[in-house]
């Protein structure tokens, strides 16, 4: 209960907003062919940016370079504008006192916003047996 009541002020208090940015940057990402697996990476920010209560990010097994290079070349693309977009969000949530709990949420997205390629995105109910939380809302 107490997780969808902070995903609905979430998704009045910014969470749209941000959901959108993802978006659009994962339509501008897959305009090239080699840069689809970015957009795709994109459009699943999106849906965790929307609605992010109740969720916890995991590294993935198997990521290598692979993942660094994708991570490099999404950071260029829209990690560090949709962290800019973050951080804005999170001044404007921390004015009130209800909104701290959404600021820091939002602050603690940030690292996955920038780098998340090797990072999965899962229910914090179904964490994958062997693998450690890099954070959970």
């Amino acid at each position: 209960m107490l997780r969808a009541i902070l995903n609905i002020v979430w998704l009045v208090t910014g969470g749209i907003w941000l959901s959108l940015g993802y978006f659009l940057f994962g339509l501008l990402a897959c305009l090239l062919i080699v840069t689809i697996p970015v957009g795709v990476a994109s459009f699943r920010m999106a849906s965790f940016a929307l609605w992010p209560f109740g969720k916890t990010v995991v590294n993935k097994p198997g990521a290598g370079a692979g993942s660094a290079i994708m991570n490099a070349l999404w950071f260029v693309i829209g990690g560090l504008w949709l962290a800019i977009g973050h951080l804005t969000t999170a001044a404007a949530q921390a004015v009130t006192i209800i909104g701290i709990p959404l600021a820091i949420a939002n602050v603690k997205m940030i690292p996955v916003t920038c780098f998340p390629f090797g990072k999965q995105i899962v229910d914090s109910d179904a964490i994958p047996a062997g693998t450690r939380p890099v954070f959970t809302l």
